[in-house]
C-alpha cells in the first residue's frame, strides 16, 4: 500500500474550484466516496459542481442541504451528492440508502462526511476546504491513495 498523498491548491475563482474539481476526476471510478471538509461557505458545493461539469454533466448541480441527497447520471456513472449536515449520526445515512449507492458503483461526494462516522471508507478521497486570509480565496487539500 502506497499511503495518503496530499496534493494543496489554492483556488482564487469558482472557475479555479471547478478547475481542481477536474483534476480530483480523473481518479474517480465506480464506488469512490469523496468527503468534503469544510465549513459552511468553503466551497463544497462549488467543488461538486466542477466535479460534476468535468464528468459530463450538462445541468446543474445543487446544495442538496433540504434533499439530503441528489443524484445525477454522468456517461460513466451515477454521481450522488449527499448533504449530511441535518443528520445525527452514521443510523441516519444508512437510511437515505448511502450503502445501496457504495454497491451499485455510484461515486457519492458526501459534504458534513465527520456525521458518517465509521461509514466513509478508509480509501475515501478527502477534500478540506478552508478560506485564505483574501476574500473568495480558498485553500483545498486533496489526499487520496497514492
Amino acid at each position: 500500500m502506497a499511503g495518503q498523498v496530499t496534493t494543496t491548491y489554492t483556488a482564487r475563482s469558482v472557475e479555479e474550484t471547478w478547475q481542481v474539481a477536474g483534476e480530483v476526476a480523473r481518479l474517480l471510478k465506480p464506488g469512490t466516496v469523496i468527503a468534503l471538509h469544510g465549513d459552511l461557505g468553503s466551497g463544497k458545493t462549488t467543488f461538486v459542481q466542477g466535479l460534476g461539469f468535468a464528468l459530463g454533466l450538462r445541468r446543474p448541480v445543487t446544495s442538496p442541504t433540504f434533499t439530503l441527497s441528489t443524484e445525477y447520471q454522468t456517461p460513466a456513472f451515477k454521481l450522488v451528492h449527499m448533504d449530511l449536515y441535518r443528520l445525527s449520526g452514521p443510523d441516519d445515512l444508512l437510511t437515505i440508502g448511502y450503502p445501496e449507492y457504495l454497491e451499485t458503483g455510484a461515486v457519492v461526494a458526501v459534504e458534513w462526511p465527520e456525521r458518517a462516522g465509521d461509514l466513509i471508507p478508509p480509501d475515501a478521497i478527502h477534500v478540506r476546504f478552508s478560506l485564505a486570509a483574501e476574500p473568495e480565496t480558498r485553500v483545498i487539500a486533496v489526499s487520496a491513495e497514492g
